[in-house]
């Protein structure tokens, strides 16, 4: 197998680098990559991290997952890209510096006939995209939230009837839910079908794979900024155990690191509650608390310290994330919580 520089070897470990545009100043955006090839024929799994450069937490998992794997025998491919955002990492931003585009919001993306070219970004995306669905058997981009956030796996909406039957859709779907839970964390259902149109998540990597038919799903691997090493080693632990589930390794592996959220029902991602008047907010909960409907979850206080308002949540749930920032304005989002979900993960395409 070869990714731009990197050409495996059966029971070898090979890097290198995937050039996918040229720079202003004469180098190449070089993408790394390694490549781990069993000595044995199997699956083809991928592994991105850092495609926000300021969530470092996944290309140290995928570091850590490379020395675990490097001496095991296995069978089939795993290819590695710990750093998808090489721009944002060197900015310790969420964006690639470009044109402050999101880098995880070009995969999938038609071309039109229209007079705009597409900009450098979406390139990248294009071209980072046909070396990752030329081969995946499954992809899984990992990525971390806000800086107070419960670690927590997003699993994708999936779609038939415009280019996938049924059948199809449903074996996709069971194949997702039965990696999801070989990784370990728990599984959140992404937002609702709507919302996912209105936040273009389609165009995610995880989104893309997934109307192409390749298993996707995206852990959120806590916090952004730093490692969370606690963290950190769950998500190796689980990436190994999703190449047992795929039969590329023959024991699982265990962690002691252990996060739940226990449900008597599916959840799914909601942001809520949002500021009603501008403050400063105090908030009354933390990541990975259930609250209940009705909840006082935050105070929106003045600068001398007194009270405008007290914030209650309308849904009963976890509390995913507390978002960053002291100061709100009007409508500002306050929480990420995971709440029940009362549409099914699958549904048929209508556009």
């Amino acid at each position: 197998m070869k990714v731009g520089t990197a050409e495996s070897e059966p029971g070898k470990v090979s890097t290198g680098y995937l050039s996918v545009t040229d720079l202003p100043t004469g180098q190449s955006e070089r993408i790394p990559v390694v490549i781990v090839e069993g000595d044995e024929s199997g699956p083809t799994v991928w592994v991105t991290g850092t495609i926000h450069g300021d969530e470092p937490t996944g290309m140290e998992a995928i570091h850590e997952f490379v020395a675990r794997i490097r001496d095991e025998s296995l069978r089939g491919t795993v290819v590695c890209i710990p750093v998808m955002n090489p721009s944002g990492l060197r900015t310790n931003a969420r964006t690639s510096y470009y044109h402050g585009d999101d880098p995880n919001r070009y995969f999938g993306i038609e071309r039109g006939d229209g007079e705009t070219p597409p900009s450098v970004q979406q390139l990248i995306c294009e071209r980072l995209y046909a070396e990752i669905s030329t081969s995946a058997d499954v992809v899984i981009s990992l990525h971390t939230s806000w800086v107070a956030t419960y670690p927590y796996t997003i699993l994708p909406r999936v779609s038939y009837g415009s280019n996938r039957e049924k059948a199809d859709t449903v074996e996709l779907r069971d194949r997702i839910i039965e990696l999801t839970d070989a990784f370990g964390l728990p599984a959140i259902n992404q937002f609702s079908h709507e919302e996912t149109e209105r936040r273009s998540l389609e165009h995610t990597l995880t989104g893309a794979a997934v109307a192409d038919g390749i298993p996707a799903f995206t852990p959120e691997l806590g916090g952004r900024f730093v490692v969370e090493q606690d963290i950190c080693e769950a998500a190796v632990v689980g990436l190994y155990n999703v190449l047992h589930a795929f039969g590329m390794v023959t024991e699982p592996a265990s962690s002691s690191m252990e996060f739940e959220l226990p449900a008597e029902t599916d959840l799914k991602r909601l942001v809520h509650p949002h500021a009603d008047t501008a403050g400063l907010v105090h908030y009354n909960v933390q990541e990975g608390e259930w609250v209940q409907s009705g909840q006082v979850v935050a105070a929106i206080v003045t600068p001398h310290g007194g009270t405008k308002t007290r914030v209650n949540t309308d849904h009963s749930g976890y509390v995913l994330s507390r978002y960053e920032g002291i100061a709100v304005y009007e409508n500002d989002p306050l929480l990420d919580m995971a709440v029940p979900d009362d549409e099914p993960l699958l549904r048929e395409y209508r556009g």
